[in-house]
């Protein structure tokens, strides 16, 4: 029986993402940032997360410097050369607590979290 030849194949460039889970913030909240920094390069969305005041802007941009540090260590990827391929905030656990009211009543309050990803890719 012949045997087949065995063609060496090149990995294709990775996704390499970073998640936070259980973030104190909407994922309402979130992806209003979100939408700021797709598709931009690394250091260009570095740089638009750091001079927002949101909360959001503060753990995306732990995030994306987390995922650039995943890219370069773990697959030796190029940090000039990488750009933001996908981020979102997905819905989380929703803490709930109640307020009380007049006449012995209570208002519930929802404490909503988010999980944040940014996934980031070469060019």
């Amino acid at each position: 029986m012949a045997r087949k030849k065995v063609e060496e194949v090149k990995p294709e460039p990775r996704d390499v993402k970073a998640t936070a889970k259980t973030v104190r913030v909407t994922s309402r909240k979130a992806k209003l940032v979100m939408d700021l920094i797709r598709g931009k390069d690394v250091k260009e969305a570095r740089g638009i997360l750091s001079l927002l005041p949101n909360k959001a802007a503060r753990i995306t941009l732990k995030v994306l410097k987390s995922a650039c540090a995943n890219a370069t260590h773990n697959f030796q990827m190029d940090e000039e050369k990488l750009f933001v391929k996908e981020c979102y905030a997905n819905e989380g656990i929703t803490m709930k607590r109640y307020m009380p009211r007049a006449k012995g009543s209570a208002s519930p309050i929802m404490k909503r979290t988010s999980h944040i990803t940014v996934v980031v890719a070469e060019r």
